[in-house]
């Protein structure tokens, strides 16, 4: 059997960089990612027509951004 590689890690190097980038302390940890799943699953299901291809959720000091990469940027 051969090994499985995840395609994104893979090409970061390369081509593409992470989906969320922020950085938070043990405690807050889980917190901010369950907070990430839900707005990604809330953004995916809101736009459907949209065409959304990706979002990016960054979050500097104390604040929260969210780019939306849509196919459709006037139906969202």
């Amino acid at each position: 059997m051969g090994q499985k590689v995840n395609p994104i890690g893979m090409r970061l190097q390369v081509n593409r960089t992470w989906d969320s980038r922020w950085y938070a302390d043990d405690r807050d940890y889980g917190n901010l990612l369950l907070e990430d799943l839900k707005m990604r699953e809330f953004i995916h299901a809101e736009a459907k027509q949209a065409g959304v291809s990706r979002v990016i959720i960054e979050r500097p000091h104390k604040k929260c951004r969210v780019t939306i990469h849509a196919a459709r940027p006037g139906v969202i």
